[in-house]
């Protein structure tokens, strides 16, 4: 197993004895309050950060609030606001685009107040943003690698896409370019919703195997986080559709359950719990160095997952699938 990936349960260990965290440092005005945003703070992955952040930031004496937007920018940045009226030591963004959220940027930055986003990026020098992790587009490449590679040259694609978050946005690009050239597959996009994502997955794998029925070539459906396709794998089973290939990304408990029983073809783990840690870390070597810090995107390692690999990864990291 890759060492770079450990068991989440290590991780979480290793935040919560404060080992991953820089030493504890305060907001200019005292405050030692995290306030974390989240998309969908009850989505496995965001879940997954949320935890990883909580330990390492409780390890280093500091309180957490979390915040569920709801797939809304609107709530995110009245929730960021709220939290600069809070007098917050930290706020971090998870998935919401910089450019979704610049008025609340302006106001976290004005008062003074670091912000990390996980999947949200860096966005234009001088916002207040300290750091980003999580970048989406990079786990999308090994999962629609293997997808073209098990079509070939001619077939057809469904792709679950979610534009409203950046980490989608950026796998989607990196879809569109894998495709490029590719003009013996058809693709068909529908976007979900936040909430509803499982639900929407499942409604539009339905309408398009209408369309698309056994025998009518190689069949594919993508999903730029594993939720979508998960709601797809209903659809599938429910209709006795195994001629179907699914990909999912970040690694949730429920695809790699899905990758082991040969239900879904492949997902590519994403170590959020980590990457949640090392915001806090990150945010508070930030504070430290004041105004010499430079904004850094901090690249935790995506893992390719199939049939042929969960096993020894779910042995090697059994709290995943938690």
């Amino acid at each position: 197993m890759n060492a770079k990936f450990t068991s989440l349960l290590a991780v979480s260990a290793l935040a919560a004895t404060g080992m991953i965290a820089a030493p504890s440092v305060a907001s200019a005005g005292g405050s030692k309050l995290l306030g974390i945003v989240s998309i969908s703070a009850n989505e496995a992955n965001n879940a997954r950060v949320i935890q990883g952040a909580t330990a390492a930031a409780k390890a280093a004496g500091w309180t957490v609030q979390v915040i569920d937007a709801a797939g809304s920018a609107p709530q995110a940045i009245a929730a960021i606001k709220n939290l600069v009226n809070k007098k917050a030591g930290m706020i971090f963004d998870l998935v919401f685009p910089t450019t979704s959220i610049g008025a609340a940027l302006a106001s976290a930055k004005a008062a003074g107040i670091p912000v990390a986003t996980w999947g949200g990026g860096l966005g234009s020098p001088g916002n207040g943003v300290v750091m980003t992790t999580g970048d989406g587009g990079p786990l999308a490449i090994p999962a629609t690698k293997l997808l073209l590679q098990n079509m070939g040259d001619s077939g057809a694609v469904l792709a679950l896409t979610y534009r409203t978050g950046q980490v989608c946005r950026d796998r989607e690009v990196q879809f569109d370019d894998l495709m490029t050239g590719k003009s013996g597959i058809t693709v068909t996009k529908n976007e979900v919703n936040i909430p509803g994502y499982i639900q929407d997955g499942a409604k539009y794998a339905t309408a398009w195997l209408a369309g698309h029925p056994t025998g009518s070539g190689n069949l594919a459906i993508w999903g730029c986080w594993d939720d979508p396709t998960v709601g797809a794998l209903s659809a599938l089973k429910q209709l006795n559709r195994p001629d179907v290939k699914t990909y999912g990304m970040n690694g949730n408990a429920a695809a790699l359950a899905a990758v082991r029983d040969g239900s879904m073809t492949a997902t590519v783990f994403q170590d959020s719990v980590k990457e949640g840690a090392t915001m806090v870390s990150t945010t508070l070597k930030a504070m430290a160095a004041g105004k010499k810090w430079k904004p850094v995107d901090v690249v935790v390692p995506g893992l390719l997952l199939t049939k042929d690999t969960v096993g020894a990864f779910i042995a090697a990291n059994p709290d995943a699938l938690k």
